[in-house]
Parts: structure tokens; sequence; C-alpha cells
């Protein structure tokens, strides 16, 4: 199945396939996310952006086409998203993703932004450790946003951010969702 995304100039397409997140259709939390993605300028700090838990790859489809200078990293660990991910950058002629594994990343790389509807439903302690991982490599001027439904511990997860080092706003609640933006204090760094 093949659906489309609002680019930056013109639709982007989607394929999906069943045993990736949002079979089908953008869910959606992801288009909340999208839409605001679509409002950010490039005045975030060099370097690259990441999209962690990258399904078929509509956010990282939509950052590398809003910000085709950057090189945009796409992590999954569903081998059949990161193929679907990998032919969407192809087809949308995205030639600034890297789409892999999250062993595959190089482990020096920081980044700018990392994107992310994250996989709640792994757990509490996985997702705490997926997101020690990649939110620890943030700049010391990055961001993080990312899109959390309320009835999965949205509001929990906003004060763990923030306690564990990741001070963290509310940027919208909409349709059952929060999206947060997270940054890194310098002691993190």
């Amino acid at each position: 199945m093949t659906y489309e995304i609002a680019g930056p100039s013109g639709p982007l397409s989607i394929a999906s396939d069943a045993g990736v997140f949002s079979h089908g259709s953008l869910d959606k939390a992801t288009a909340i996310l999208l839409d605001h993605l679509r409002t950010l300028v490039d005045d975030l700090p060099e370097g690259d952006f990441i999209d962690v838990g990258c399904g078929a790859g509509p956010i990282a489809v939509l950052l590398a086409a809003l910000f085709p200078r950057r090189r945009v990293w796409a992590v999954d660990t569903n081998s059949r998203a990161l193929e679907l991910c990998a032919s969407n950058a192809r087809a949308n002629s995205l030639d600034n993703m890297s789409v892999c594994a999250p062993d595959d990343v190089p482990r020096d790389l920081s980044f700018a932004l990392v994107c992310s509807n994250p996989p709640i439903r792994v757990g509490k302690n996985a997702l705490h450790e997926i997101l020690r991982t990649w939110l620890g490599r943030l700049h010391n001027d990055g961001t993080a946003i990312m899109v959390v439904g309320k009835n999965l511990g949205a509001d929990s997860l906003q004060a763990w951010l923030t306690q564990n080092g990741w001070p963290t706003e509310r940027l919208a609640s909409s349709k059952g969702f929060r999206l947060f933006r997270s940054s890194v204090t310098r002691a993190q760094g």
C-alpha cells in the first residue's frame, strides 16, 4: 500500500507493508509530528538529523525533503521497515538519507535533531534505553522532537526526560497526543 504526505514542493510517496508500523496509512501521531516539522526553519545547529524507529520512513523522508543539505539517518530494528524506508527515499529522489539498523550508525556521530514517534509499546525500560542512547548523542545545542499518546504515558515520559537531563516542553496537545521538544543541558552534553 502507498500513501502520500505533503512535502515542500509537492506530495511525497510512502509505500508501506504488513508487519511495519502504520501499515496502509499515516497514523495520527506521526501526522501531528509531520505538521510540526513543516514549520521548522533551518536554524538548527550544523549536523545530521535522525529518525529513531523510522518504520516505512514518513518522518525521515519529510526531513530529507525539507532539509536537502542535511544528512538524515533513518534507523529501525525491523528489516522490512528498513527496506521500505530505503525504497521510499529512492522513490522520492532523496539522496541525503542513510537507512540502517541502529548499530550501523557510526558511534562517533552526534545529531543536531533527533525525531521520533517512539516505540512506546516496547515497555518502559526498553524505551528509556532507546531514548538514553539517541538523546545522549545530541549536540549540546541540539534538540529532539517526539510525539507520544497521552494514554500511553506521555506526561510521565515528559517528566522522566526532564529528570534525566533533557528539559522537555510540550509544544502541542492534539487528538490525544502530546508533541514534545527536548533539549540538552550542558551537564548532559
